[in-house]
Formats: structure tokens, C-alpha cells, sequence
């Protein structure tokens, strides 16, 4: 048995319109979910709708929303708010102490990765804030993937098809959703469970860009339905979640409180379902499952 955890950051689970870049669009299906109606199977997946505001007022936020996602632990219960941008000290110690890759460690669970290429440049400068999946890998001692990686391809950099890579002056190839699908998919077979995150749909949706948000929800369900074509989905469990909503109402430049989807494909999806109520159900049906 095996996991892939495929995080989308600013997916909410969004109510049909206009403001909606999902709505209507012909190629989106893995990612179209909406309020008003019940809530698909889709491609033989389970639709949670997932809690993201986990009891505490105000907008949800990535810092510690991603944080409890990569803990179990409430993340904004514990510091009495919604946190955004990168995680404060607070936050990095119930990282450090709770981070799903710590714990699987613990549990015997091996081998567990990210599956994401960091550049050269993040070692040589390391930036004064890192995110909260950057300070999970840390917090159990696992190997980063680099670009050097990427080009064997056994990486995937969150831009999966490499542009972002490219205007940064890398010497790497463009990338098809369905050639970084194969990628992932290699990755997350050699490893008992696997991270992988995208994060392009918080910016285009901070941005109010439909267009931008049109062709990156289409290479994301193109990239989504390649994955799930070339895992075995008897032995592998695929979770999708987000950490709060965002790109499904660009009506707004700000987080939305809508809930957000987890979606579970293949071996044991019932029983992860069954577990997920908000964000921080996600690890403990992980290191369930995986146990």
C-alpha cells in the first residue's frame, strides 16, 4: 500500500457562476465541484468537503492551514488565528514536532518522500521564511529533490510544466501535464507515500485573472487524470486536498470560507473518506491507512 497526498493551494469547493473558472469549463472535470448540487464521483473518486476554517473566526489562511494539513494538529485552534503566508515560530515548533513525514518515520513507514524539485539557488540563499511542507521535510531529516533530479526524471518542480524553471534561467526542457503525470506517478510507486504541491492556483486567484486561472485549472486536471491512469490504483491511495479557497470565486482577491475539496482515489478511498471531516483529518487517515 501507498499514498500520494497532492496538495492544490486556494481550492475551494465553489458555487456555479461566472466568478468561476471551473464552471463550465470542458476538460476540468477532476477539479469542477460545486455547492449547489451533489457532490460528484468523479472518475470513481470520493468528494469530501473539507473544513478549512476549523472553528476559529476569520478567513482561512496557507500558513496554518498547511500546517495542520502536514500535522493533524489544529493549527489556528492553536495560535487563536488564521496565519497567513509562511509559518511563524509557532508554527515551525508544531511542524517540528508533528510533521507527517516525522511521524510516518516513527510509525517504520519507509520509504516516504516530496516529490518536488528545489533549484540550487534555495540552498545557496536560503530565504528567511520557508513554507510549511519545506519545514516538514525538514523536521524528519528527508532528502530534497533538486533540478538535477528533475532532468533524471525523478522530480517535479510545483510549475510541473518547467516554465517558471525556464524564466529563471534553468537549462531544463517544457514539461506536459501528462509527462509530469508520469514522472509523479514514477516517484510515488518507488515510495510508501509521497507529497507532491502545486501552488499556482492561490496566485492566479489572488491575481482575479480568468484566463490565466482557465489554463492552469485545465493543465492541473490534465496533470490529475494522466496521474490517475498510471498508478495502480489497487495498491495506491491518491488524496487531493487544498488548504483553503481561493481561485474557485474570482470575485474576490481574498481567501473565501467555502469548504474545500479532499478527494480520494483508489485502494482504501472508503475508508479515508470516511475519516476526513476537516484539515486536520488529513495525517492521522494518512498514517491510519499506511500503518
Amino acid at each position: 500500500m501507498s499514498v500520494l497526498l497532492f496538495f492544490i493551494d486556494g481550492l475551494g469547493i465553489g458555487s456555479r457562476g461566472r466568478h468561476n473558472p471551473l464552471d463550465g469549463l470542458v476538460g476540468a472535470e477532476p477539479l469542477a465541484v460545486f455547492q449547489q448540487e451533489a457532490l460528484p464521483v468523479i472518475f470513481d473518486g470520493i468528494v469530501v468537503p473539507t473544513d478549512a476554517c476549523l472553528g476559529v473566526p476569520g478567513r482561512p489562511q496557507s500558513a496554518s492551514g498547511q500546517t495542520t494539513i502536514l500535522t493533524g494538529i489544529n493549527a489556528p485552534a492553536q495560535l487563536g488565528y488564521h496565519k497567513q503566508g509562511f509559518p511563524n515560530a509557532a508554527l515551525l515548533e508544531i511542524i517540528r514536532e508533528h510533521s507527517i513525514f516525522r511521524q510516518l518515520k516513527a510509525s517504520g513507514i519507509n520509504p516516504i518522500t516530496f516529490a518536488n524539485a528545489y533549484t540550487q539557488r534555495f540552498f545557496d540563499d536560503r530565504p528567511r521564511w520557508i513554507s510549511a511542507t519545506t519545514a516538514a521535510v525538514e523536521a524528519a531529516q528527508i532528502p530534497f529533490r533538486t533540478v538535477a533530479d528533475l532532468k533524471k526524471g525523478r522530480a517535479v518542480f510545483m510549475d510541473f510544466t518547467n516554465e517558471f524553471l525556464i524564466a529563471r534561467g534553468e537549462d531544463v526542457a517544457t514539461q506536459t501535464p501528462e509527462e509530469a503525470a508520469g514522472v509523479l506517478a514514477n516517484v510515488a510507486r518507488e515510495n510508501r507515500f509521497t507529497l507532491y504541491e502545486y501552488f499556482i492556483t492561490d496566485k492566479v486567484g489572488h491575481a482575479q485573472d480568468m484566463d490565466a486561472a482557465r489554463a492552469v485549472v485545465l493543465n492541473l486536471a490534465a496533470m490529475i487524470r494522466g496521474l490517475l491512469g498510471k498508478l495502480d490504483l489497487d495498491q495506491t491511495t491518491v488524496i487531493l486536498t487544498s488548504d483553503h479557497g481561493n481561485i474557485e470565486d474570482l470575485s474576490t482577491r481574498n481567501h473565501t470560507l467555502n469548504a474545500v475539496p479532499t478527494i480520494v482515489w483508489g485502494a482504501d478511498r472508503q475508508r479515508v473518506a470516511n475519516q476526513i471531516k476537516s484539515l486536520a483529518d488529513i495525517t492521522p487517515a494518512i498514517i491510519e491507512v499506511l500503518a
